[in-house]
């Protein structure tokens, strides 16, 4: 699933490889998918699109922005990109697709869900995007100490656990369920800690936790669990998933898996102590 560091990568790479491209042809929903959301109908994609000239790519939060003259085309969640040199490369099945002026491809295969959504500038009004774009990026200068604080203190918060503050609702854009695992760790708080049990140490720990291992995911281009434009895992090693279950934390003891607000937690008893 994208989340910020692999937004990050991807727009950095889009950048390099279609900036300043001329798109040939757009095919939309040629596989049907149940779990597909698109802004508007996307058989008019093509013409929204034919002809334009990709301006820039940037991410928001969670959301990888590819910017044509007038119009832009977001993708979200689990929208796989990917480059391809020649048609022979391409997906037998995908959900969108660019063609551009040197006769490359670039492709979107939703996986679980996600989001395409294409539309002229200011003309969105999806909820998932519009936050992304107005709340402060975790790795920004906005997001300091102060505005983090506001976040904790929040009366209707202090009951409700670590986990429900930073991966729902896109309080901070980006930071979903699966970088909140190492975030967590690096910081030693238990997904299912209350806030109101954080001490003052603990809230500057998180905070600072935030900072590093999402700077530090995008410097490596992404998570190893995740694929970058060219079909290749991230370099940053995760810790905490799937892949560690049961394997030996670096303390001794045994990583853990639980079910916890729909999704999964993954977390070391010993290092993350549930108090």
């Amino acid at each position: 699933m994208i989340e910020l560091p692999e937004a990050a990568v991807l727009a950095e790479q889009l950048n390099k490889k279609v900036k300043g491209r001329k798109i040939k042809r757009v095919v939309a929903a040629q596989s049907p998918h149940k779990f597909a959301w698109y802004h508007g109908n996307p058989q008019k994609y093509n013409s929204l699109l034919k002809g334009k000239i990709i301006n820039n790519a940037a991410s928001a939060g969670g959301i990888v922005e590819i910017r044509a003259d007038n119009i832009i085309i977001a993708l979200s969640d689990g929208a796989g990109l990917r480059y391809h040199y020649d048609d022979k490369q391409l997906p037998q099945k995908h959900q969108l697709l660019l063609e551009f002026d040197n006769f490359t491809f670039l492709t979107a295969s939703i996986q679980m869900y996600g989001g395409i959504l294409c539309f002229k500038q200011g003309k969105c009004e999806n909820k998932y995007y519009l936050t992304a774009k107005e709340k402060p990026s975790p790795i920004s200068k906005k997001f300091n100490e102060k505005y983090f604080h506001n976040l904790l203190s929040d009366t209707n918060m202090q009951n409700k656990s670590v986990k429900f503050l930073l991966a729902t609702e896109q309080r901070i854009p980006g930071l979903g369920n699966g970088v909140l695992q190492y975030i967590l760790f690096n910081a030693k708080i238990n997904p299912k800690r209350k806030i109101d049990t954080l001490t003052e140490t603990e809230k500057k720990e998180l905070y600072h936790s935030i900072k590093t291992v999402l700077i530090d995911m995008i410097n490596r281009g992404g998570r190893d669990t995740e694929k970058d434009l060219f079909g290749n895992n991230g370099g940053y090693i995760t810790k905490l998933s799937k892949n560690t279950v049961g394997q030996p934390c670096v303390c001794g003891s045994l990583i853990k898996k639980e079910n916890y607000m729909g999704g999964s937690i993954y977390y070391c008893s010993k290092c993350q102590e549930l108090k």
